[in-house]
């Protein structure tokens, strides 16, 4: 059976339609809404109009306002500077800790004693539905972007458990707390292309989900408790299956940092080898300020709905690493199979005279990286996004390694190529310079 879904497309459009609703009780024909008059809806105090449409106006004045769970994580601080940049007042969901994990946001935070901040800070968990609750009921917000979870593939396998508490059941309190606050928000929920783990490529909106994973078996948990929730409660609540995306503020543990963030290690000295999993594993790899424009677009929609985001691009991790080495001036030739394979310099540019020389085993295979159930190819096929959204990648995988690189030899203090960077800015990313901050601020009374 097929639920209306009511039209949240913009703010103006959803506090007109509760006023409407106050005032004049209707129901819905094909397309039409039909008004249903009765004696009690004319005996209607006129001064309580009034009061109605002034709270509406006074409301529309006001900026639209963000709620972010993972907002320290690498999407986090690119979607805040993106709503920032519009005008939004963000709040962001951070987790009570000893030491600051706030690198990504530090350039951004404003102090709350500041006469006008835009960016406020809450502590709670995943794990904890009332706080969840609280802060949905008194920040009130438009839009909520749930992109917080337990996010790390090979991890999972490790705490499997946790995993489903955090990323599956995390997903779960917040749209119950959504419900429960009687708050009108639209949510966004960041799923993931692991949900299709097996499943032949290119994958899209009608794609099986053959997880191969504790994260990815969480995720479709977690996609479809969204799905459940707009049908069954008709909440606004759309989910983004994006690829992987990447970018110079990745997590160092994720793969293509792990290994721009190594090669910069090595050119500067400090590194002698990087050790990686499955050099054949295809991924479909994007930047990821691309990706949170699509997420901001996806919530823009007058329904919500479900999207795959990608850049109908697959490359193995062997590529990106060639495609690394070879830009910083490094040719890597590779010898052996399977566990015993090994990335070797065959030519090296004389700038890294004598740090790196031809013979250098530089990359080797180490057997703990391997996942117990391997997905061999991710590859997106994005043609509703195109045709829905408006909305395409513009930045190719060559020219992500490339920022890449550069930015992790900026972070090392070497001198960057400098056509990544140069990319970087020329994409239209004027809310952003992709820099991690390079100090932390004190943050009194957060």
């Amino acid at each position: 059976m097929h639920h209306a879904v009511p039209d949240f497309s913009t703010r103006e459009t959803r506090e007109t339609k509760e006023t409407i609703e106050t005032i004049t009780p209707y129901r819905v024909a094909g397309n039409c809404k039909i008004s249903i008059v009765s004696p009690e809806i004319n005996q209607i105090d006129e001064t309580n109009k009034t009061n109605q449409i002034n709270q509406k106006n006074k409301n529309l004045e006001s900026p639209m306002k963000a709620l972010i769970t993972g907002i320290t994580g690498q999407d986090g601080s690119y979607l805040t500077e993106f709503l920032l940049s519009k005008g939004y007042e963000v709040h962001g969901l951070i987790r009570r800790s000893s030491s600051f994990n706030t690198q990504r946001i530090d350039h951004i935070y404003v102090d709350p004693h500041d006469p006008n901040p835009r960016l406020f800070l809450h502590h709670g968990d995943l794990s904890d539905s009332g706080q969840l609750m609280n802060l949905i009921y008194n920040i009130k917000p438009d839009e909520i972007y749930h992109l917080g979870a337990q996010s790390h593939v090979r991890v999972s396998f490790d705490i499997p458990e946790y995993t489903g508490d955090i990323t599956a059941l995390g997903t779960t309190r917040l749209l119950e707390a959504l419900r429960r606050s009687g708050v009108k928000a639209k949510l966004y929920q960041a799923s993931s292309s692991e949900m299709f783990g097996a499943a032949p490529s290119p994958q899209s909106e009608t794609s099986p989900f053959l997880p191969r994973s504790p994260y990815a078996a969480a995720k479709v948990y977690a996609y479809w408790m969204v799905r459940n929730y707009r049908e069954g409660y008709r909440s606004f609540a759309s989910n983004g299956i994006l690829f992987n995306h990447e970018s110079p503020r990745r997590g160092e543990t994720f793969v293509t940092r792990k290994i721009t963030r190594a090669l910069a290690n090595m050119l500067g000295g400090n590194q002698k080898r990087l050790y990686l999993g499955n050099l054949n594993a295809k991924r479909d790899w994007g930047f990821a300020p691309e990706y949170l424009e699509a997420m901001w677009r996806i919530l823009q929609q007058e329904e919500p709905d479900d999207y795959v985001i990608g850049t109908g691009e697959s490359h193995s991790v062997k590529e990106f690493v060639d495609h690394a080495f070879s830009y910083a001036g490094i040719e890597i030739t590779w010898k052996g199979q399977g566990v015993e394979e090994k990335g070797i310099v065959k030519g090296a540019s004389s700038r890294w005279d004598p740090t790196l020389k031809p013979g250098d085993v530089l990359i080797e295979i180490d057997p703990r990286y391997f996942r117990p159930t391997e997905v061999e190819s991710l590859q997106a096929d994005i043609t509703k996004a195109r045709q829905h959204l408006g909305w395409e990648p513009r930045t190719t995988f060559e020219e992500l390694v490339k920022i890449m690189v550069d930015y992790d030899m900026k972070l090392a203090g070497l001198e960057p190529g400098g056509e990544g960077i140069a990319i970087s800015l020329n994409k239209g990313f004027a809310y952003t310079n992709h820099d991690y901050s390079f100090y932390e601020k004190i943050r009194e009374g957060c």
